[in-house]
């Protein structure tokens, strides 16, 4: 029986939720909606009687102080309806949580093929809106036709008994799963089949699989478990296996670097191994608390004597540029899934993100999928129901705008967990599957999701075919089998655990079966959403909420009863053996058969030309700029830019104390308002110790080198973290690369050859980085092909690439959270001092960029000087002789002190005639300079006069000056070298221009 149930608020009461909408409106387009009600439609196809219909009405779904429902229509006086539904297969978590409630009620399991479908009705009156209005509005705003579809209702269409009818997208496959054999007689038909089938592969590739299929013994071992020529559903393995996403084949490969303005030619052999491997092995051998490294789903590093934590970090670009809302989501509980698998499991404490979005306000020509805006908010809204409907806190992350992310934004989510250090005695960290052991699939079931796109050009579509190549997570059934997963862990069920991530089952038992020496696996026993997947989607979907768990069979009814009592589905898919094969059978048929070690072959590696032409040589030069004649309006226009200005209205969705770990916050001040430089988290409630965390990234400095785009964004999230006092000797980092295409080509990519060059400069820079400050790489992960074609106002196409970027986060160890510092002055008399010298390196700066201009004199970096300051930056720490620490970051000097300043109920005063600067060509800066210059190496400290000796003291011989002193004056006073007052101005006037490109206050 299908009933639709529809919900809204009681007509006196102010619906929030429609008032945003008005407001989006009016932002996104300058329209005036009137007023907009929402009503929350809940479809159930079930076999509920009338009565019991009736009773989940009342009790389950509505709140009878604030809500009204009905199984009738409930729209009334409007002038539009707009209805907004999921297309068929795309996961409704909402609708799942119904159906698991109504059987909670009824105290009875739901039906097998019992399902609820949520919706919404928008009712729009007040004001006259054009049909073209209201069909962008559901095309542009209300819906992505990606994963949902909608019908637009005017008042004259509106059927008052029936409403918008009954609506059940269920998916129906008129189709019987099948396995296919295909010849693959020549390269080329091989070739032609990647290019139909979408399986990108490498046309170097090509003859090694061939040749594979073609040996006499895999052909007689074929021939003996009834197969011939290659299957799909081994060809859709390979394409898997041999995907850069897998196997970093880009930084696996071979760069003939060339500099072109000395002709001098290198070859770099794998930027893993020699930028990211070597570096982080040699630094682990004189580290003991780095424990696991390289080759998990996460670094782990010791914490405290009895317990590890775990960290990882990737991107989810793609996904979050098709569908914002879901590519996010999905984005964020991946990455959460990673700390579950990995080791034997960890508990999940932290989640972390990184926005690179175009302009929010751009109305240029192009027309990327989603407008900038309506990007961020859908990202940001992913992220915020990821962590919080998880219950994992969100505490730090990045947001950066530039046009060149108008062709694909950038999502950064990183994740942090903690872990015992053993296990029944057994180390933790430590995991590997045995011949004999069950293959579990855990959590949801498999549909189309995340299938690489080709079913939606080899079905005919229809209102019943599933939106196959989007995901969509399910935080609430993922954190129960966390629960539940961490509770198998420590009764010591798991011998080997990891998570369903890119290719599916794919890469999770195909890789795990190189640990056991060989898998076998009934793929009709994978638990299906829906009938009528082919065999190769059942294998390769990406589906999500799932992890693959091996468990030894004596232990395996003491697992399946964990996993029911906290309602997780759990099915034994398979076995690991020791055969050397990875064996997979449907219907009790062979359907793929390959030999481990064919993954593991000399496949050849790819290849790329790396020419590198100096700023000089390109033309870049240093801008000639006059003095600015107002330094305080200047000021308060960089405070209001978008990426200096507040993005509280981010933070604020994002829960920080769910788990109550939170030491010291994001945001800090008297108002709770400032971000700080890092977060301090207590992932163990009954102990002092906390993990810092930061993160960090400078993409504009690429536009000049991106060697010192690499350096500047690791120097700075190591000073966020020693602004809250954790060690140097404890740091450890994670390096996310998001690249645009390198592979040249003279009509589609003609400068890729020099894109190649800045990302064998990064990696350059990121081993000379680590090895310096002694940072090992404890997690990292690459997205390459960050580019878009996007159509312009003739329908012309442009290419737009983004900047070569690459986030950096770092966490230490801090002994005893009550000792850490934050950014805002404590004490009017506490004296002002800035640590390290600043120089004219204002290139690729905020400064510049308002000026039109990149500049050539882009932050380097000085590790050996800037160690000798560290330390004793830490010493002054650890020994309480600061009162605040901030770092000075992009925008420069003068905007980091208006933020420590207006985070207080203080004033401060400096004088730029006492900063310490670098040498230079003119003898001394220029004020402007002194003020903007993003040179790094630098800090904003205050101390209490009590301790001016001895501080100053731990700072003899290095750049260290007293350049003035918090007030009780709530204003921010600055003079110029020569005396005169460049800025003087109210604290709360510079915030209320830091505020300005706050959503919530616009």
């Amino acid at each position: 029986m299908v009933a639709r149930l529809e919900i809204t608020l009681k007509s006196h009461l102010f619906d929030a939720e429609g008032a945003s909408l008005c407001r989006k409106i009016r932002d996104y387009f300058g329209w005036d909606p009137g007023a907009v009600r929402v009503i929350h439609v809940l479809t159930l196809d079930t076999d509920l009687t009338q009565a019991e219909l009736e009773a989940v009405r009342r009790e389950i779904f509505t709140n009878p102080v604030t809500q009204v429902s009905s199984f009738q229509p409930m729209g009334r006086d409007f002038s539009w309806a707009i209805w907004v539904g999921f297309r068929p297969g795309v996961r409704d978590t909402a609708g799942s949580v119904a159906i698991e409630a109504i059987a909670d009620y009824l105290g009875r399991p739901p039906g097998a093929h019992e399902a609820a479908y949520t919706s919404k009705i928008y009712l729009f009156s007040g004001a006259e809106l054009e049909q073209g209005q209201v069909e962008i509005l559901a095309r542009e705003l209300l819906a992505n036709d990606i994963i949902q579809q909608w019908r637009i209702y005017s008042r004259s269409q509106w059927d008052e008994t029936q409403g918008i009818g009954l609506i059940v997208p269920k998916v129906r496959l008129a189709h019987t799963p099948a396995v296919a054999e295909i010849p693959i007689p020549s390269d080329e038909a091989l070739m032609a089949l990647s290019q139909e089938r979408n399986l990108a592969l490498n046309p170097q590739d090509v003859p090694v699989i061939r040749s594979y299929f073609g040996r006499p013994e895999v052909l007689d071992a074929r021939r003996s478990a009834g197969l011939s020529a290659p299957t799909d559903v081994e060809l859709e393995a390979i394409s898997q296996a041999r995907s850069d996403h897998c196997n970093h084949n880009t930084f696996r490969g071979k760069f003939h670097y060339r500099d072109l303005a000395t002709g001098e030619e290198t070859i770099v052999d794998n930027l893993f191994k020699t930028c990211i491997e070597a570096p982080t092995l040699t630094i682990q051998k004189q580290k003991d608390w780095v424990v696991s490294v390289l080759w998990d789903n996460a670094g782990v590093a010791r914490f405290d004597e009895n317990h590890n934590y775990a960290i990882t970090g990737e991107t989810h670009n793609s996904p979050s540029n098709m569908e914002a809302y879901g590519g996010s989501l999905t984005g964020i509980v991946g990455i959460y899934r990673d700390i579950m698998g990995t080791g034997k499991g960890a508990r999940l404490v932290a989640g972390l993100y990184g926005y690179c979005v175009g302009p929010r306000d751009y109305a240029g020509p192009l027309r990327p999928r989603l407008h900038p805006r309506r990007l961020l908010d859908g990202i940001v809204e992913g992220v915020r129901d990821g962590g919080n409907k998880h219950g994992v806190p969100t505490p730090f992350g990045n947001l950066f705008f530039h046009p060149s992310y108008l062709g694909k934004c950038l999502v950064f989510v990183a994740s942090l967990g903690i872990m015992p250090r053993e296990v029944l005695g057994e180390p933790s960290d430590q995991k590997r599957p045995r011949p004999g052991d069950c293959i579990i699939m855990s959590g949801g079931r498999v549909g189309k999701d995340g299938i690489h796109g080709v079913t939606a050009s080899s079905e005919i579509y229809s209102e019943n075919t599933p939106a196959g190549h989007v995901q969509i997570g399910d935080p609430y059934t993922q954190k129960k089998m966390h629960d539940f997963l961490l509770e198998a862990r420590d009764e010591g069920l798991v011998t080997f655990i990891t998570d369903n991530g890119g290719g599916g089952l794919s890469s999770s038992v195909g890789e795990s079966a190189q640990f056991a020496g060989g898998a076998v696996v009934e793929l009709d026993e994978v638990p299906l959403k829906y009938e009528g997947l082919d065999v190769w989607e059942i294998w390769i979907s990406e589906s999500q909420e799932r992890m693959t768990v091996a468990v030894d069979p004596k232990h395996l009814d003491r697992f399946l009863e964990l996993s029911r009592r906290h309602e997780v589905e759990s099915t034994v898919i398979g076995h690991y053996t020791g055969s050397g094969k990875l064996h997979l059978s449907y219907s009790g048929k062979t359907c793929a058969q390959l030999d481990l070690s064919f993954f593991s072959e000399a496949f050849p590696q790819w290849e790329f030309d790396a020419h590198w032409t100096p700023p000089e040589a390109r033309g870049l030069l240093e801008p000639v700029l006059s003095e600015p004649r107002d330094h305080a309006k200047l000021l308060h226009t960089l405070l209001a830019r978008p990426n200096l200005s507040s993005r509280e209205w981010i933070q604020r969705q994002y829960d920080h104390e769910v788990q109550g770990g939170s030491a010291v916050k994001f945001l800090v001040g008297r108002e709770r308002d400032v971000p700080n430089d890092a977060v301090v988290l207590r992932p163990l409630l009954d102990s002092p110790r906390g993990l810092a965390v930061s993160q960090t990234l400078n993409p504009t400095y690429s536009l000049i080198d991106a060697y010192p785009m690499v350096a500047a964004s690791i120097d700075e999230a190591v000073r966020r973290l020693l602004a809250v006092g954790a060690f140097l000797d404890e740091i450890g980092g994670v390096d996310n690369f998001c690249w645009p295409s390198i592979q040249y080509d003279a009509v589609q990519n003609p400068d890729g050859r020099y894109k190649a060059a800045l990302l064998v400069r990064a990696n350059w820079a990121l081993r000379d980085m680590c090895l310096a400050y002694g940072i090992p790489l404890l997690s990292g992960k690459d997205s390459m092909y960050v580019d878009g074609h996007l159509p312009g106002a003739f329908e012309e196409t442009h290419k737009v690439s983004g900047l070569p970027t690459m986030q950096f986060t770092a966490t230490g160890v801090v002994p005893q959270v009550s000792r850490c510092l934050t950014l805002e002055p404590k004490v009017a008399g506490d004296l002002v001092y800035v640590l390290g010298s600043t120089g004219n390196e204002l290139g690729g700066s905020e400064y510049y960029d308002l000026m039109g201009e990149v500049g050539l004199n882009v932050p380097t970096v000085e590790p050996r000087g800037s160690l000798k300051l560290y330390k004793a930056l830490e010493g002054a720490i650890s020994g309480g002789l600061l009162a605040s620490c901030h770092g000075i970051y992009r925008g420069g000097l003068a905007v980091h002190a208006a933020m420590a300043a207006f985070a207080s109920s203080f004033g401060m005063t400096l004088d730029l005639q006492h900063v310490p600067q670098k040498e230079c060509a003119a003898g001394r800066l220029r004020d402007d300079q002194l003020l903007f210059s993003e040179t790094c190496g630098r800090f904003l400290v205050t101390v209490s006069p009590a301790c001016r000796e001895a501080f100053e003291a731990r700072f003899q011989g290095l750049p260290c000056a007293r350049v003035g002193e918090v007030t009780q004056d709530p204003r921010l006073v600055i003079r110029g070298q020569k005396g005169d007052i460049l800025v003087e101005e109210s604290l709360a006037s510079l915030k209320r221009s830091w505020k300005q490109g706050n959503p919530a206050t616009e």
